[in-house]
C-alpha cells in the first residue's frame, strides 16, 4: 500500500438554501495514496469539483476529518492553505485561467513569485517546462494567441512550476478537441509515471479509463471505488526528461529565499504595473480625479503665492514698513490746524533713531499750475530729501532734489506723470522748463515713474518741492503736516511705533499726534489674501477627497471584474497578504501616477496662462509639490485599502467559480 497523502473520513459539505442548507457531499470516505492515478467521475452536479475543490485546499468542508500530509486541515488558517496549495498541488483547470496580460512563461511564472523563486531561476524553468510541453516557440505568446490545446499544456506547465507533488486535473479535456485531449491525457499519464499524484475530475468515462483508479460519485455520495482493470502504465521517462519536471521536495526548492517583505512588494510592484498598463483606459479614467485634484491644489497655491506676491510688490511700492505721524487726536480733528508742535527738528530727532531708516517732513498745498497756455490744478507737496526713499518712488527721468536745495529753498520741482501729460504732452521734453503755480515760478528737475496712488491719496496732479521751499514761499510758517518714518527692515513695526510715540511725547510733554501705521494695511491685505487662498485651496482638496473616492469606487469595480483573476492567483499559491499588497500597490500606484500628471499639468498652466494674461503670476514652492506627492499617495493607501482588503477575502473556490 502506497503511503497515504490524502485521507477524507466522513467529509461532507452544505451550502445555504433559502431557511435551510443543501448538502453536496455526505459521508466521503476516501484515502489517495503517493502516486496514484485516480479518476473521480460523475454526472454534471454529482459534486465531484466540490470534492476536488476540499482536496486542493480552495475550499473547507462542513463536516468530517480531511488530512493532508498526516496533518488535519480543519486546523490550518488562510495562509497555511495557501502554501500547500503553493508547494505541494499543481491545478489544471478546464477553462485554463490564463492571465490574458502575461505571456505563457509569465503565466508559468507566476507559482513561483508567490514561492519566492528568484527572477532569473524561475523564468529558466518556466521555459524549460513549457519546451518540456512542446511549447519552445510559444515562450512569449499571450494566451489569445495560443490554440486551446496549447493554453491547456501552459496550465500543465504553470502546475508544475512549483513541482506540483499532487495534480488536480478539472475536465482537463472538456473545452478540447479530441486530438489535444488525447495529448493531454498522454501528458498527465507521463506525469504520472514520474512519481506524481494525479488526480482528474472528470464527467467522460473514456477520460476515466485513463486512471489506474476510478471513484464514482453520484448525488454527493461515492458509490463506486474500485481499480481500473484495464489501466495500462507508461513507461518512466527517461532521467534527463524526468529530471526538467520532477517534483522537488520543499527543501530543494528555493523556499524563502525571496520570502522578506521588501522582495514581496517589488514583484507585487512589477504585478501591479503590467496590470495597469494592460488596461491603459481603465487606468487613465481611474487617475483622472486625482490628476484634477492635485492640479488643483499646485495651481491654487502657486497663484495664491503669485498673489501674495504681487499684493506685497504694489504695497512696497506705496513705502513699506512706514509710520506717518499727524498732528491731532485722528482724521478729521478741527483742532489740528491750531497745533503747530510738529516740526522738522522732530523729524531730526528721528532720524537719528537706531530703528529708522529714513525721515521726510511733508508739507502740503494746492494751487493751479500753467505752463504756456495750459493749466490745471495740482497739490503742492513740500517734502525732505528722503521722501522718495520712503515712499519707494522711482524716476522716469531727471533727478530728484538734494539737501543743498533743502537748505537754499530752491525752486526746483520733480513733477509726477500725470502733469508731464497734463502740462507737457508728448511732444515736448519737460525737464528745464519753468512752471508756474500762482505767481511762484518753479524749475522742473525730475519727473517721477507712475506709482500707485496709495490710501487717502488724492486725485490730484502731484508737485515735490523741498518743504522749506513750500514753508516759506507758500504756507508762511513752519508747522509740519505730517512726518513720513521708514522703519529698519529688521525692526518690527509695531515697536518702532511704540518707541517713537514715547520720544515725541517726552519732546512736546503731550501726546498731540496720532500715527498711521501702513503695515497694518500690509498684514489685513496678506491676510485677506491667505485666507482666500486657503478657502480656494479648501475646495481644491475637496476634488481631491473627491477623487480619491472615484479610485476606491474604481478599484472596486475592478475587484468585481478581476475575480476571477484573483481566485488564479490564490490557487497557485498567493497569500492574502500578497492579493492586499497587489491591489493596495495599484491604487497607491494610480494615485502616484495621477499626482505626477497632475503637477505636470500645473507646472504648464503657469507659462500657458501668462502668454495670455500677464496679470496672474504663478509662484510653485517645492514644498506644495512634496505635499501633493505625499497626499496622492496617502489618498491611494487610504482610499485603495478597502478594495485591497475586499480583493484579499476573497473565498479561492468562490472566486474560481466566477
Amino acid at each position: 500500500m502506497m503511503d497515504a497523502v490524502i485521507e477524507l473520513r466522513g467529509i461532507g459539505r452544505c451550502y445555504p438554501s433559502g431557511a435551510g442548507q443543501t448538502w453536496v457531499l455526505q459521508d466521503i470516505d476516501l484515502t489517495i495514496g503517493q502516486g496514484e492515478m485516480v479518476a473521480i467521475v460523475g454526472a454534471s452536479g454529482s459534486g465531484k469539483s466540490t470534492l476536488m475543490n476540499i482536496i486542493g485546499c480552495l475550499d473547507r468542508a462542513s463536516a468530517g476529518s480531511f488530512r493532508l500530509y498526516g496533518k488535519d486541515v480543519a486546523a490550518f488558517q488562510a495562509d497555511e492553505l495557501a502554501a500547500y496549495r503553493r508547494e505541494h498541488f499543481g491545478f489544471i483547470f478546464q477553462r485554463y485561467h490564463l492571465l490574458a496580460e502575461l505571456t505563457a512563461a509569465g503565466n508559468v511564472e507566476v507559482p513561483a513569485i508567490y514561492a519566492g523563486t528568484p527572477r532569473e531561476e524561475r523564468h529558466r524553468r518556466a521555459v524549460e517546462l513549457l519546451v518540456r510541453l512542446g511549447l519552445d516557440e510559444r515562450t512569449d505568446h499571450r494566451p489569445g494567441q495560443l490554440s486551446g490545446g496549447q493554453q491547456q499544456r501552459v496550465s500543465i506547465a504553470r502546475a508544475l512550476m512549483n513541482g506540483g507533488e499532487i495534480i488536480l486535473a478539472d475536465e482537463p479535456t472538456g473545452a478540447l478537441d479530441s486530438h489535444s485531449g488525447e495529448e493531454v491525457l498522454n501528458i498527465l499519464r507521463e506525469l504520472h509515471a514520474e512519481g506524481r499524484t494525479v488526480i482528474i475530475v472528470t464527467h467522460d468515462m473514456s477520460v476515466a479509463r485513463k486512471a489506474q483508479r476510478i471513484i464514482e460519485i453520484r448525488d454527493g455520495h461515492v458509490v463506486a471505488d474500485k481499480p481500473n482493470p484495464d489501466f495500462m502504465p507508461m513507461a518512466p521517462p527517461p532521467p534527463a526528461a524526468a529530471a526538467k519536471t520532477a517534483p522537488e521536495s520543499a527543501a530543494q526548492r528555493p523556499m524563502g529565499r525571496l520570502s522578506m517583505t521588501q522582495d514581496r512588494i517589488r514583484e507585487a510592484f512589477f504585478m501591479a504595473l503590467r496590470s495597469m498598463n494592460a488596461h491603459r483606459l481603465r487606468t487613465l479614467l481611474t487617475m483622472l480625479g486625482i490628476i484634477i485634484g492635485i492640479a488643483s491644489v499646485v495651481c491654487v497655491v502657486a497663484l495664491g503665492a503669485g498673489s501674495r506676491k504681487t499684493v506685497l510688490a504694489n504695497i512696497s511700492s506705496l513705502g513699506t514698513n512706514t509710520l506717518e505721524i499727524f498732528a491731532g487726536t485722528s482724521f478729521g480733528d478741527t483742532r489740528s490746524g491750531k497745533i503747530t508742535t510738529l516740526v522738522s527738528d522732530d523729524a531730526d530727532a528721528l532720524a537719528k533713531q537706531p530703528y529708522v531708516a529714513a525721515v521726510t517732513p511733508t508739507v502740503s498745498t494746492s494751487g493751479v499750475v500753467r505752463f504756456a497756455n495750459k493749466e490745471a490744478n495740482a497739490l503742492v507737496n513740500g517734502v525732505g530729501v528722503r521722501y522718495f526713499d520712503v515712499r519707494g518712488t522711482k524716476l522716469a527721468s531727471g533727478r530728484f532734489f538734494d539737501q543743498a536745495a533743502v537748505d537754499n529753498y530752491a525752486q526746483d520741482v520733480v513733477i509726477d506723470e500725470n502733469t508731464r501729460k497734463s502740462l507737457f504732452g508728448n511732444g515736448i521734453d519737460p525737464l528745464g522748463k519753468v512752471i508756474m503755480v500762482g505767481s511762484v515760478a518753479l524749475q522742473v528737475i525730475g519727473v517721477t515713474q507712475t506709482q500707485q496712488g496709495g490710501f487717502g491719496a488724492s486725485s490730484n496732479l502731484q508737485l515735490y518741492l523741498p518743504y522749506t521751499t513750500v514753508e516759506v514761499r507758500f504756507l508762511g510758517n513752519t508747522a509740519l503736516r505730517s512726518v513720513n518714518v521708514r522703519v529698519a527692515d529688521d525692526v518690527d513695526p509695531s515697536l518702532a511705533e511704540q518707541a517713537l510715540t514715547r520720544l515725541l511725547i517726552l519732546r512736546h510733554g503731550t501726546k498731540d499726534f496720532f500715527i498711521l501705521n501702513t503695515d497694518d494695511i500690509r498684514q489685513t491685505i496678506t491676510s485677506t489674501t491667505e485666507t482666500m487662498t486657503l478657502l480656494i485651496a479648501a475646495i481644491a482638496i475637496i476634488s481631491l477627497v473627491v477623487g480619491g473616492i472615484g479610485v476606491m469606487n474604481i478599484m472596486l469595480v475592478t475587484v468585481s471584474e478581476r475575480v476571477g483573476e484573483i481566485g488564479v492567483r490564490m490557487a497557485v499559491g498567493a497569500r492574502q497578504g500578497d492579493i492586499l499588497i497587489q491591489f493596495l500597490l495599484e491604487a497607491v500606484l494610480v494615485c502616484l501616477f495621477g499626482g505626477v500628471i497632475g503637477v505636470l499639468i500645473a507646472l504648464g498652466a503657469g507659462p500657458i496662462l501668462g502668454l495670455f494674461q500677464q496679470k496672474y503670476t504663478f509662484v510653485y514652492s517645492v514644498t506644495s509639490i512634496v505635499y501633493a506627492f505625499l497626499s496622492s499617495t496617502a489618498i491611494g493607501v487610504v482610499f485603495g485599502y478597502l478594495p485591497a482588503r475586499s480583493a484579499s477575502k476573497l473565498d479561492p473556490v468562490v472566486a474560481l467559480s466566477r
